[in-house]
């Protein structure tokens, strides 16, 4: 059997969440801090820990199966790969912003700026769908610093909190691509059993994250009303209680829709509501 390959960020802001996703998966791998290369011992699987530019191409050029990565590091990149799964954290904007006292004011304000980026491709796109010309500059870093220096009229950056554009006196001015991590793989290769069984793991460690196991007691006369807001993944189950008028309502939901309806659970007659995490779900 095959060995698969995934590649996944050395260090940064999306090394942990994918080293912690991989071991969620059921995956056991040690060392990772130290090599560039990591057996897991208990799946046909090695991890490649590598510069995140450099991630896509290596999925694409078959040097990896699969990958972990920014959206906005394929889109930059141009690469051809297969989108598997968006994973639901590195969430993050690409935005142009401008200093605080800019006299931009408008999109159309950009028209013969000078923005500089780490971002040229993505940019570049934006202002064309924008009908907008403007003088890239490519940075590789520190770009939040080109508008005090001089470089650049404004700049176009990762936001994730804004914190440090706030610092540098700048503030975001308009959005140009939403990101998030995304599980990538190699084009034609998605029907590989093993890569289906890798993405059925990663699929129900992201349900669970999102689901809760709730457990009530209500008694009978009230139960088809607690069904009805608590219809689970089929059914609840209902189970009899020492005292027959009362039964315990076991159910998996989503966690947002169990915070919307908790007053509306209560009102109905629920008591003794537990609310438990969940480690995976299969369907």
């Amino acid at each position: 059997m095959k060995t698969l390959k995934i590649a996944i960020q050395k260090s940064g802001r999306l090394n942990e969440k994918s080293v912690e996703l991989l071991k969620n998966c059921g995956l056991s791998f040690e060392n990772y801090k130290s090599s560039l290369i990591s057996p897991v011992s208990n799946f046909p699987l090695e991890i490649l820990f590598l510069r995140d530019d450099d991630i896509p191409e290596y999925v694409q050029d078959g040097i990896a199966d699969l990958g972990i990565v920014g959206e906005n590091v394929i889109y930059e990149t141009g690469v051809e790969v297969s989108f598997l799964q968006k994973l639901g954290f590195g969430k993050c904007s690409l935005k142009i912003a401008i200093p605080n006292n800019s006299s931009i004011q408008s999109l159309g304000d950009l028209d013969g700026k000078a923005i500089a980026t780490s971002y040229p491709v993505i940019l570049e796109k934006f202002l064309k769908q924008n009908k907008l010309k403007a003088d890239i500059r490519t940075i590789s870093g520190s770009v939040e610093i080109s508008p005090g220096l001089g470089m650049s009229d404004a700049i176009c950056d990762l936001v994730s909190t804004g914190g440090t554009l706030k610092s540098n006196g700048l503030k975001p001015f308009t959005d140009v691509l939403s990101s998030e991590a995304v599980l990538i793989g190699r084009k034609g290769e998605e029907d590989n059993p093993l890569i289906q069984e890798l993405i059925q793991r990663v699929q129900s460690v992201l349900r669970a994250k999102e689901t809760k196991y709730v457990v009530l007691n209500v008694e009978r006369k009230n139960l088809e009303a607690i069904e009805k807001l608590l219809p689970g993944i089929k059914s609840p189950t209902v189970v009899s209680l020492a005292d027959e008028a009362w039964v315990a309502v076991h159910t998996v939901i989503p966690e947002r829709d169990f915070w919307e309806r908790i007053s509306e659970l209560k009102s109905a007659g629920a008591q003794g509501i537990v609310v438990l995490p969940i480690e995976k779900i299969i369907l």
